[in-house]
């Protein structure tokens, strides 16, 4: 066996396993370590991937030639495309998955990607020569020679799980924490702090009352994440069921809050806003007499449910006493309860946007310890952060998304420019350039690069460009195609839509809310003749990708002005040419952040929170512009 590595990545979580993956298929030797091979990208909290804002993220991935999209296609037992009932810059595409078949479909990825190979096994420390990291050591004493390493730990770092007064070490149930990682990073300068997640109570299906709850069935049409034809969901399509809390509940969650690990001092760490447990939702929203959940099932077959919405760290028997107080619940038997998980993280503005650290030359980090949460975000930065080790050690260009092409260039940005005060987790309203973000068209925006690159496949890049020939003779028969008053007036009047006064092309009809390319293929015969040319597998798709251009064609090219503006500042460079404590005129939390952060253009500059336009101003002027 060889002991030495092109790129070594320590964790096999979502951000382990695509870091891992893109550097090998660059063509790195890369090695990945993981403390258990049978546990790899385990979705260690609902067994879901997708979701408002993550939906697009996990597309995104696909385009780029990463695994997130197909593993979760293939392992699907629901899905829904959320937020329908908005514009396509807010449809996010989510999937329940089987939770074992997930773990299955990524280990024959990893074991079946040349180039990568894994080892079992908890690292301890990292080789650090003249500031830059060459290596690591494990806790079977092993030593793996890297030019590059990518770490992505997630909560496993110095990881301490609480259930009531109940503290047990780890970084998931039944797992060891990981230690002496953070305390040498920390001896090198990096600033470190702990944040807290939290995960449900697991409950056997067979104590749940389904007569009282609401099922929640999925979609059952052509959309999926992976942008590949051949990837299709195989297994049996499950439910959801929707439940809710009630005062009696409440009453009861109330009165276990004296032995809660959030509100007796024993945790202090930072949690997350947006996903709270239900403790916090009864003390934030006190008002509120009743509170959403969601019975969602672990597998294709299995009885185990997650219960969404109610992530708890409160003793036991409080959590079972408050819910045998839901209806449904009142028989319920339990797998495990709820528990919170603090864990150590480091501060992402110590990150260039390459995800590579300021302090060490080639360590790369990713994931739950750059301070966000949720299984989309770590697999985004883990295929960013896998792409720049292997482009770093071979003296390439930096692989970096802007903020105008994808919400992983979002995300990055936010973390490295801004910094977390809390996990971050993704929203549509964190982008500002979200109608260009959509998330039908990802491959159209990013698989050229990524083909270019070298990581996205030579089939993949065809069909997407067999994709947008077809999309655009779709909008051009549109454009040309002439529909007549006399013969559409009968028709679009039993569409509940105005009867045209003289001809038009088809194009205007399309632009009707009432209207949309399928119903006017069955009454314009042209028009279904012609979408019978475009490829079968794909049709539904196309056509779709097509509508929401014609639809949204405006809005999209006011969004592209703005986005091309602000990316002329993202040309003007400042890392190097100024030295921020000598400049007086601006403030001092400008000099002060400016010094921190470093950052590399005006247009990041512009980002940073406390930073004022009267200060970019003042750096315009001394560079020149």
């Amino acid at each position: 066996m060889r002991f030495d590595y092109d790129i070594i990545v320590i964790g096999a979580g979502h951000a382990g396993c695509e870091a891992a993956c893109a550097a090998a298929r660059l063509g790195s030797r890369t090695l990945l370590i993981t403390m258990d091979m049978n546990k790899i990208a385990q979705m260690s909290c609902n067994p879901a991937v997708g979701g408002i804002a993550k939906g697009q993220i996990v597309r995104e991935i696909d385009a780029l030639g990463g695994q997130m999209g197909m593993v979760t296609d293939r392992a699907a037992i629901q899905f829904r495309m959320l937020n329908r009932s908005k514009g396509p810059a807010m449809w996010s595409p989510r999937a329940q998955a089987d939770r074992t078949r997930f773990i299955a479909e990524w280990r024959a990825v990893i074991e079946n990607t040349d180039n990568l190979f894994m080892w079992q096994d908890s690292v301890t420390g990292l080789e650090i020569t003249d500031g830059t990291v060459t290596g690591v050591t494990t806790s079977l004493g092993v030593k793996f020679r890297a030019r590059a390493v990518v770490l992505t730990a997630g909560t496993f770092l110095n990881g301490l799980m609480h259930i009531g007064r109940v503290m047990i070490p780890g970084g998931r149930i039944s797992e060891p924490a990981s230690h002496g990682l953070t305390e040498q990073l920390r001896q090198l300068g990096f600033e470190t702090a702990r944040m807290k997640t939290g995960t449900p109570v697991r409950i056997d299906a067979r104590s749940i009352h389904f007569e009282d709850t609401e099922i929640q069935e999925g979609d059952n049409d052509f959309h999926k994440f992976s942008f590949m034809p051949g990837v299709k969901r195989s297994l049996r399509q499950r439910p959801c069921w929707i439940l809710y809390t009630n005062p009696e509940v409440h009453e009861v969650l109330r009165a276990g809050l004296p032995d809660s690990p959030l509100y007796n001092g024993q945790i202090r760490s930072i949690g997350p806003r947006y996903c709270p447990s239900i403790e916090t939702k009864i003390v934030t929203f006190a008002e509120k007499t009743q509170h959403q959940l969601f019975l969602e099932p672990e597998g294709e077959n299995t009885q185990e449910f997650y219960l969404n919405g109610f992530s708890s760290s409160l003793p036991l028997d409080i959590q079972f006493k408050a819910l045998q107080k839901i209806p449904a619940l009142r028989d319920v038997q339990i797998y495990r309860p709820g528990y919170a998980i603090e864990y150590d993280f480091f501060d992402p503005t110590q990150l260039v946007h390459t995800l590579e650290t300021k302090l060490i030359a080639n360590l790369f980090f990713a994931g739950q310890v750059n301070g966000t949460t949720g299984y989309e975000e770590a697999a985004g930065q883990g295929l960013i952060a896998g792409i720049n080790a292997h482009q770093k050690i071979n003296g390439l260009e930096p692989f970096v998304l802007g903020r105008d092409e994808a919400y992983i260039g979002v995300l990055i940005d936010d973390l490295v420019t801004k910094g977390v005060d809390e996990p971050y987790r993704m929203f549509t309203s964190r982008a500002e350039y979200r109608i260009l973000l959509r998330q039908d068209d990802a491959d159209m925006r990013l698989t050229e690069r990524a083909y270019r690159l070298g990581l996205a496949t030579r089939e993949r890049y065809d069909l997407m460009v067999a994709k947008r020939d077809q999309r655009d003779a779709i909008i051009d028969f549109a454009k040309e195609f002439s529909i007549k008053a006399s013969i559409i007036n009968p028709a679009l009047e039993s569409l509940g839509t105005a009867p045209l006064k003289q001809g038009v092309k088809l194009y205007d009809l399309i632009l009707r809310p009432q209207l949309d390319i399928s119903k006017l293929s069955e009454i314009v015969p042209h028009l279904k003749q012609f979408l019978e040319t475009v490829e079968d597998e794909r049709r539904n798709e196309i056509v779709e990708a097509a509508e929401i251009l014609i639809k949204y064609q405006g809005y999209i090219d006011r969004e592209r002005v703005i986005a091309d503006k602000i990316r002329r500042l993202e040309s003007v460079r400042l890392k190097g040419k100024v030295v921020y404590n000598d400049i007086k005129s601006l403030s001092t939390e400008a000099r002060q952040k400016l010094t921190r952060i470093d950052p590399e253009t005006i247009a990041q500059a512009s980002r940073i929170p406390g930073i004022s336009p009267s200060d970019i101003n003042i750096l315009l002027l001394l560079l020149g512009r």
